[in-house]
């Protein structure tokens, strides 16, 4: 028997690196030597001549001025990587409560699982794009929000638990100014959900229904069930989406840090500072999820 599962370990192994060798094929013959370059441009005075570009090294000069001379840089990183944390964490609990539903039987639930797919398809690259191009959406956008901001619910209670909760810059205060600010930003919330309910609702199939009525029979409530069965049966599901979950804020169309990356290299010809500043968003990146993963893997359930 342990030979068995020996062997059906090696072979589901197998099969993931043959899923994801179309990836590292690409990664080492098209990113490696770009990233290479971009590295060296970080380090380096890039000079544009009529002859094209030089690179004269600098000694860390664009590291110096993203962290010591830009006035932007730090403030833009801090409240990209703050918005990360709680935005990532509304996401999954958003995402793993949706699938929970759609797992129940219900009528019509093949079409409501459909509507909630639709969220992958309205956030892929042409719609985001027409949605934050387009003069009339955004004209449209601008209409809507406009009007309901005069009458709005959540403004209007925010206001009241603020003015109840010790004034500006308790720490209540600041907790429901997060919880507002999540509130207010559901739809995105929604749009970066899809893939997260996918992976959770097939987690939640492959959970066997004798489980349940097991502990049913034991007398455990719904509540119980879901603390003590569903939630550690999905939680090496809930690394992945987490994952998932951080690296697509970080690389979102509307990320104040991506757009002054761009400017620099598109506008202002800054090479070497954009490619600076770029090493730095991407170090701080992996160092997240890095720190992240290992404190997540600590509380995974893990089971054969």
């Amino acid at each position: 028997m342990k030979k068995k599962n020996v062997g059906l370990t090696k072979r589901r192994a197998l099969y993931g690196y043959i899923f994801i060798l179309p990836f590292i094929i690409g990664l080492v013959f098209f990113m490696i030597k770009p990233l290479f370059q971009s590295f060296q441009m970080s380090l380096s005075q890039i000079t544009i001549g009529t002859e094209g570009f030089t690179q004269d090294w600098n000694n860390f000069a664009n590291y110096k001025r993203a962290f010591l001379v830009d006035p932007e840089f730090n403030r833009l990183l801090v409240e990209n990587v703050t918005q990360m944390i709680y935005r990532s964490l509304a996401t999954i609990v958003f995402s793993f409560f949706v699938a929970l539903l759609l797992n129940q039987k219900f009528k019509g639930r093949a079409l409501a699982r459909s509507i909630f797919f639709l969220t992958v398809i309205l956030s892929s690259g042409v719609l985001v794009g027409l949605e934050y191009n387009n003069t009339m959406m955004a004209q449209l956008k601008d209409a809507i929000e406009e009007a309901g901001n005069a009458n709005s619910v959540t403004t209007v209670l925010e206001e009241i638990l603020v003015s109840n909760t010790g004034g500006m810059n308790s720490p209540s205060e600041r907790v429901f100014k997060i919880l507002f600010e999540i509130i207010d930003s559901i739809y995105d919330v929604a749009m970066a959900s899809g893939i997260q309910i996918i992976i959770f609702l097939s987690g939640l199939q492959n959970i066997s229904p004798s489980m349940y009525e097991a502990a049913e029979m034991e007398g455990c409530t719904a509540w119980e069930s879901l603390w003590k069965i569903t939630v550690p049966m999905v939680s090496p599901l809930m690394l992945v989406c987490w994952v998932y979950t951080v690296v697509d804020f970080f690389m979102r169309t509307d990320n104040e840090i991506m757009k002054k990356i761009d400017d620099q290299l598109t506008i202002q010809l800054n090479f070497g500072f954009s490619s600076a500043m770029s090493w730095v968003y991407f170090a701080v990146c992996m160092a997240l999820i890095g720190l992240s993963s290992l404190l997540i893997s600590k509380v995974v359930y893990n089971y054969d």
